[in-house]
């Protein structure tokens, strides 16, 4: 359907993950948003909640209870996390759904009510959903109707560890992941803890050893070593306004070199577009992806024998978020991987 025009929706169109979303659809060949909804600025145009979107026809915002879905092909919701689940559970059937929120992202309904403290309200629709991480769900996702679109975390973790998992060149006990992620990731929300005073000059730990994004990476490691795997994940907050750098320690599996790992994953992502490996010494930074859809990653041996570190980068609110939902739309509707993506990143 490389001619048809695509009409979209998009629910929470105030955040940041809603005007990423715009960002990209507005240049996106197939994409017509004909929906975009905030509670608080509905009844207001778009550019009065974000000038840079203003001058390209957008429709203005208006309530969740307002929207006619009747008018779109699919639905984006960036809404925060438990408030999704009544929401699409509402959607006309013939209505696709990429959720950006966390709400479908855990398989196991009594997983999600330990980690977010309630239950979950659409128990049934978890059932069809399926975790978008596209470079690894391709084929579900093709044939999805509701795709729950991995987290930021997730996101730059998995794509360097499931390679490693699935072929057994690392270890699954003591991985350690050490993240760091732009103040965006909190949302956009006021909270006193993000006041520029707050996080500027600074940096600390959040979550620490409880971090909602655990259960979502274990899951899906699990799936690929088929049994249980457990990980230290420690999230940092970092005074940017975006990207993420995840820095992975693991040990390697007998008879496995720094450079197996390496190779494992250039063979794994070999032709994929938003994917890079970077030769040997080369060290990924967030500047080298800002406002892509990439994630680039490297490998270099630790001074412990028999240990590696594994580095990975990307955009959170591009290919942590609002890209890989665009990517897993294009995937949904047979289109080209690659459209409404192409932007390089910015650098400096």
């Amino acid at each position: 359907m490389t001619g048809q025009k695509i009409r979209v929706g998009v629910l929470g169109a105030s955040g940041y993950t809603g005007a990423d979303l715009l960002r990209l659809l507005l240049r996106h060949p197939n994409a017509e948003i004909r929906v975009l909804t905030a509670e608080r600025s509905a009844g207001r145009p778009i550019d009065a909640v974000f000038p840079h979107l203003g001058g390209f026809g957008l429709p203005d915002l208006v309530k969740v209870e307002d929207a006619d879905w009747s008018e779109t092909d699919i639905v984006f919701c960036g809404l925060p996390h438990g408030t999704t689940q009544e929401i699409i559970a509402g959607l006309p059937r013939n209505v696709k759904v990429v959720d950006l929120s966390a709400d479908f992202r855990l398989a196991d309904t009594r997983t999600y009510a330990e980690w977010y403290g309630h239950e979950h309200k659409a128990p049934d629709l978890q059932k069809e959903a399926i975790y978008g991480l596209t470079e690894w769900a391709r084929e579900e996702v093709r044939n999805a109707r509701l795709v729950a679109n991995p987290g930021c975390y997730p996101t730059a973790t998995l794509l360097p560890l499931l390679p490693l998992v699935s072929d057994r060149l690392v270890e699954l006990e003591n991985i350690i992941v050490d993240a760091k992620s732009g103040v965006s990731g909190a949302g956009r929300s006021p909270k006193e803890a993000n006041l520029f005073t707050e996080v500027s000059e600074a940096m600390h730990a959040y979550g620490v050893g409880s971090h909602r994004h655990m259960p979502e990476m274990e899951q899906e490691l699990a799936r690929r070593a088929g049994r249980p795997v457990q990980i230290s994940f420690t999230p940092h907050l970092i005074p940017m306004n975006r990207g993420e750098l995840i820095t992975i320690y693991v040990k390697l599996a007998e008879g496995v070199g720094v450079g197996d790992l390496r190779e494992g994953l250039r063979r794994r992502y070999e032709g994929e577009p938003f994917v890079r490996v970077l030769p040997e010494g080369g060290s990924p930074a967030t500047r080298h992806v800002r406002g892509s859809n990439l994630c680039i990653m490297g490998v270099f041996p630790d001074r412990r024998p028999g240990h590696a570190i594994v580095i990975s980068v990307l955009d959170n609110l591009v290919k942590g978020a609002s890209g890989q939902a665009v990517q897993n739309m294009n995937v949904m509707f047979g289109l080209p991987e690659t459209a409404g993506l192409e932007q390089v990143a910015l650098f400096p």
